[in-house]
């Protein structure tokens, strides 16, 4: 849409000042909305070649490096003034340096006159300190997103935090997107019978009830205790898992360790087959090693964190770029993301 400014020409001349009325030119402008632009740092380049191929940009041109004493150097190497540009940055492991490299691109877009800077995290670091669990501990979630909205973000997109309040840290508008279109599809194409879907834990069960309703499964609840962090202790099983093939579904797969008691503890129960979906595959320290020694059939993952070429065989990575290149073409648009889950 264009709009029309009248503003005043200048006269060059004393005695035509004297003699006419000053003259009028009309100048043409145009919204700050602009082409789109794609960027991404160091923390997931694949996905966001992905991205990129399924929306049909090739990604900006920009330096994401170091400089001697490890701090980092980054510089846009095109012309932003005025375009929609996508940040695409996951804040994993490392994540300091991640975060810092997504925190100066923001500032860095900013500063070149970028339209909008729509900040795309796939996988959200530090969710997991999302409240004060004891005293003199700190809500890291909401640094982190004080700290990208100070940056100069204009909007975030990511996928399947760890707790829905974490939308409400962020004083910009954040689309909360969900990768169960992608695990549904795989599921339902293993066509499996008498499944279950099992929540690890007590604050994953929305999460696991809005699968189970899609698969049309049963629900089986852990009540798990965790002591201290990535340590958990299983006191109870809520549901029958008698015969099923059970699906145990979660955010995140850290060292595997909860994942690994609780497929243990429902095989006890009587369960047939288990398998493990876990959106965000952290896999810290020797977890695929347990992984592969352990009772689950499959651990199915997406690509939201760069996994290993050599990640084993019970481990399964979903791409999620599709479902990321398509919220961003919506958003770009002016459309509708929630429609994606409906």
């Amino acid at each position: 849409m264009k709009t029309e400014t009248i503003v005043p020409g200048e006269p060059t001349d004393r005695k035509m000042m004297n003699r006419k009325k000053p003259q009028w030119r009309r100048i043409q402008t145009t919204p700050m909305s602009g082409p789109m632009r794609l960027f991404s740092g160091n923390s997931n380049r694949p996905l966001a070649e992905k991205i990129a191929a399924y929306v049909g940009n090739e990604l900006g041109r920009s330096d994401v490096g170091r400089f001697a004493d490890g701090e980092v150097n980054v510089h846009i190497r095109q012309n932003v003034r005025g375009k929609d540009c996508y940040l695409i940055q996951s804040t994993c492991r490392p994540a300091n340096e991640n975060l810092m490299e997504l925190l100066i691109m923001i500032d860095a877009l900013r500063r070149a006159s970028a339209g909008r800077i729509n900040a795309v995290i796939p996988y959200f670091g530090y969710a997991r300190a999302d409240r004060k669990s004891e005293p003199r501990v700190p809500i890291t979630a909401k640094l982190v997103a004080n700290l990208i909205t100070g940056a100069g973000a204009d909007r975030i997109i990511t996928m399947d935090l760890h707790a829905g309040q974490i939308q409400g840290f962020f004083d910009i508008p954040l689309d909360h997107l969900y990768a169960s279109p992608v695990v549904l599809d795989y599921i339902n194409a293993k066509k499996l019978k008498d499944l279950v879907v099992v929540s690890p834990d007590v604050g994953g069960v929305e999460r696991a009830r809005a699968l189970a309703k899609r698969i049309k499964a049963g629900l089986v609840i852990i009540d798990k205790r965790r002591p201290r962090p990535n340590e958990a202790s299983i006191y109870n099983v809520i549901g029958d898992v008698q015969g099923k093939n059970a699906i145990i579904f979660d955010d995140i797969c850290d060292t595997g360790g909860t994942l690994i008691k609780v497929a243990e503890t429902i095989r006890l129960k009587g369960a047939n087959k288990v398998f493990g979906v876990c959106v965000h595959g952290v896999l810290s320290g020797n977890s695929m090693e347990m992984i592969e020694r352990s009772c689950l059939e499959e651990l199915v993952i997406s690509d939201s964190i760069p996994v290993p070429v050599a990640k084993g065989s019970k481990i399964t990575v979903l791409s999620i770029a599709r479902l990321l290149g398509e919220a961003i073409l919506r958003n770009h648009g002016g459309e509708s993301i929630s429609e994606l889950f409906v």
